[in-house]
């Protein structure tokens, strides 16, 4: 008797133990199961294009790995959900929860967004990822952004760039001008003051303008896009260096109410994969960019030249005055360029004796192209 009452209470309490679990359960979904957030993510890239394309499939899939499908992101290629010019509006707006550009198509909104994206005779790839991570530089453009309702986070770098492709000789300044160009940001507005007609598109519409004679050059990225996009079959001279872009950093872009809304672990899952985007971007336009050189110019006969030292002098003397104008539009502006400055030149003391000496000392012949 005794046993058969202990057995009572004993399934007695079991059950009350299980019923007040379920009613725990329900005051705290996460324990009963984890919440799951879908986002899209717009870019201003064709979907699935190597290199900077790439980039943002390569962080959904790290992020739906992590989170082990509690955060998933689709994303849409330029023109697929928005234009490719459209991506900040977007994600400003909740259309989108987050995005994938260059912050130099914003210029129109913030000006000064143009300093985190590409400085002509600026900072390299490495020399950006120090300022924006140790020197404050991801403060300041999450500060710009504040107004707009937009968090950010450095998501890719292309590195020095190729100085564009043209359907003629340049030899001198004269050469360009009238010269109708694609060449966005504080380069653009360098090229501009040399006489050259600036023409502002997304990266879908080089191919077929540069063709048909609506441009007559342009600019993209290196190599590897270039050949890519088939540059190479609309144009006959690639110009070198990258005067106007010694890299250009890509940004990951996030609404902030959309953020807010996911748990720490979540948003820790974010910022660590677009941490490992932003490298893995970067490494591979510098395994690829040189492969595609040699293919566009052993196979396909494009004529690789070095641009004038006249066109660089007169380029470097107006971007000293486009970049100061810039500073002075306004006190965020100079705020950022005063942080861009002191850090620029404090890499660039240390680099005297240590990246540059190297390459010196590697190779002591210089520019072997020609």
């Amino acid at each position: 008797m005794k046993i058969k009452t202990l057995s009572a209470a004993i399934a007695m309490t079991t059950a009350m133990s299980a019923g007040l679990f379920a009613v725990s359960s329900l005051d705290n979904p996460a324990q009963a199961q984890e919440e799951t957030y879908s986002w899209k993510m717009v870019t201003s890239w064709p979907k699935n294009f190597p290199g900077v394309g790439q980039g943002p499939e390569r962080l959904a899939e790290l992020v739906d790995q992590m989170s082990d499908g509690r955060l998933t992101i689709e994303v849409f290629g330029a023109g697929q959900l928005v234009p490719g010019f459209e991506v900040f509006d977007a994600v400003s707006e909740g259309t989108a929860e987050m995005g994938h550009s260059a912050s130099y198509y914003w210029k129109g909104k913030a000006p000064a967004a143009q300093f985190f994206a590409a400085v002509p005779f600026g900072m390299n790839a490495q020399e950006m990822n120090a300022w924006l991570h140790f020197g404050g530089g991801m403060e300041l453009w999450n500060e710009l952004y504040d107004d707009f309702g937009v968090d950010v986070l450095v998501a890719g770098a292309s590195g020095v760039q190729m100085g564009g492709w043209y359907n003629k000789e340049i030899n001198s300044v004269d050469d360009l001008d009238g010269l109708k160009m694609r060449m966005p940001g504080l380069g653009g507005e360098v090229m501009s003051r040399m006489g050259v007609a600036i023409v502002n598109m997304p990266g879908g519409e080089i191919f077929t303008s540069l063709q048909s004679g609506a441009i007559d050059a342009t600019e993209w990225i290196g190599p590897y896009n270039d050949l890519a996009f088939g540059l190479h079959q609309a144009a006959d001279y690639y110009y070198y260096p990258g005067w106007h872009e010694p890299t250009v950093m890509f940004e990951a872009i996030v609404n902030e109410e959309a953020m807010a809304e996911l748990p720490a672990d979540l948003q820790a899952i974010l910022k660590t994969a677009v941490r490992d985007v932003n490298a893995n971007v970067l490494d591979e336009y510098t395994a690829r960019n040189n492969d595609a050189l040699e293919t566009l110019v052993n196979e396909h006969d494009v004529e690789l030249r070095r641009i004038p030292d006249d066109v660089l002098a007169q380029a470097r003397e107006h971007s000293e005055d486009v970049v100061a104008e810039l500073a002075e539009s306004s006190d965020m502006a100079t705020r950022i360029y005063e942080s861009y400055r002191e850090f620029q030149e404090k890499v660039e003391n240390y680099h005297a004796i240590s990246e540059q000496a190297y390459y010196n000392a590697r190779n002591p012949e210089g520019d072997t192209t020609e």
